[in-house]
Order: C-alpha cells, then sequence, then structure tokens
C-alpha cells in the first residue's frame, strides 16, 4: 500500500480504532503468518485455519503464536481435507470470518508480514477484511522465496533454481513441516527468514 492510499484511509477511519493500521509500518517486530484454506484460487478460496507468530531479531516467539480455526466454509471439500486434513467435525467450534479477521488485525497490527507465497495470503485476507472492516490490511510483505532467490543468484548466476519450501527448508537445514498445517508453516516460514537474513547463505551440496 502505497503512502497515499495509506493516509487516504488513515483520513477516512480517523474516528475508527484501525486508524492507527494506517500509521508507517512498525518494523521492529515482523509477523510470519500462514493461511490453510479451501482451494488455490485466491479470489475464491475460504479460510480453514490461520496461524501467526511474531519475529523480533533473530527470535521467533513462538510463546506469543495465535492460531485461529474456522467454522466450516461451505466450499470444504473432499479435496481440501486431504491437503490440511481438517474435517467438518474439526472445524465445529470455529470461529466466524469476521471473529477470525478481527482477531487477527488485532494481533499483526500494522506490522510486516513474512511468509511462503505471503501473496497469496494476503489476497485472500484482503478479501475479508474488506467484507467486514471496509478495508484491506495496509501490511507491507516480505516473500521468503524472493530473499532466497535473490541470495542464490548471487551464488550461482544464471543457474535454475528450485524454490519449493522443501528445497529452501533443505538447503538452509530448516526442519520441514510435518503436514500442512498454518501453525507449523508460519514457523517454517520464520525459521528461513531468520536463517537467510542472520546468517551466511550456505553452499549448495552437490548430489
Amino acid at each position: 500500500m502505497n503512502w497515499l492510499t495509506r493516509h487516504w484511509y488513515r483520513h477516512r477511519l480517523r474516528h475508527s480504532p484501525y486508524r492507527d493500521l494506517f500509521l508507517p509500518p512498525d518494523s521492529n517486530t515482523l509477523i510470519s503468518l500462514d493461511c490453510e484454506t479451501t482451494s488455490l484460487d485466491p479470489h475464491r478460496a475460504e479460510l480453514v485455519t490461520i496461524a501467526a507468530t511474531p519475529i523480533k531479531g533473530n527470535r521467533i516467539l513462538t510463546s506469543h503464536a495465535l492460531t485461529l480455526t474456522l467454522t466450516a466454509p461451505e466450499s470444504l471439500s473432499a479435496g481440501s481435507v486431504r491437503i490440511h486434513q481438517l474435517r467438518h467435525q474439526d472445524l465445529t467450534h470455529g470461529v466466524s470470518g469476521e471473529q477470525a479477521i478481527t482477531a487477527l488485525v488485532d494481533f499483526i497490527g500494522n506490522h510486516p508480514l513474512v511468509g511462503y507465497h505471503i501473496r497469496y495470503d494476503k489476497c485472500i485476507l484482503d478479501r475479508y477484511a474488506r467484507q467486514y472492516l471496509g478495508f484491506p490490511l495496509p501490511n507491507p510483505l516480505i516473500e521468503v522465496s524472493d530473499i532466497y532467490q535473490r541470495k542464490l543468484e548471487r551464488l550461482l548466476p544464471n543457474a535454475y533454481h528450485d524454490i519449493s519450501m522443501e528445497a529452501i527448508s533443505r538447503h538452509l537445514d530448516v526442519p520441514l513441516p510435518a503436514r500442512h498445517d498454518a501453525l507449523d508453516d508460519a514457523l517454517a516460514a520464520a525459521l528461513i527468514y531468520v536463517r537467510l537474513t542472520q546468517g551466511e547463505m550456505p553452499m549448495l551440496q552437490s548430489k
């Protein structure tokens, strides 16, 4: 979100408790975030779970992590259940979309968001935020695969680069998530970010 749009929303929301979200981003803390959804289409997917954990410097504050489970959306299919292993009965006590996006916005504030395919997550979250709060999330995005690719290109210019989470995790010796779980994926992205920004890029090992 550019400064002009940010200023416009801040003026529009001048009497709202969300006004301060549109102040300059607070980068002292970053938020690693991941969502599990019903589809890979960000314009139609519905949220199933959301997880976020703060990062301060080289510390991942797992004790302060947020996990939200939503009520089962109508579009929850057998295919999406196979991916994230959450069934309708597992979501019986979930929160509504409005409750989830409100809790998430209160948690992330105006901190930058870190993630793997974070633009996909934000596209979906923006839909929910517009629907229930009247504005998109103003948070800047940090895509860990972009950082990884830039660093790898300095080591191996013009080479093919596998930037899947599995490949990145293996190269950086970061534990892979056990399954498609929002909190595990948010923690993996946080570990990748800290590894890339707080240490040297390791050389690729020949197979």
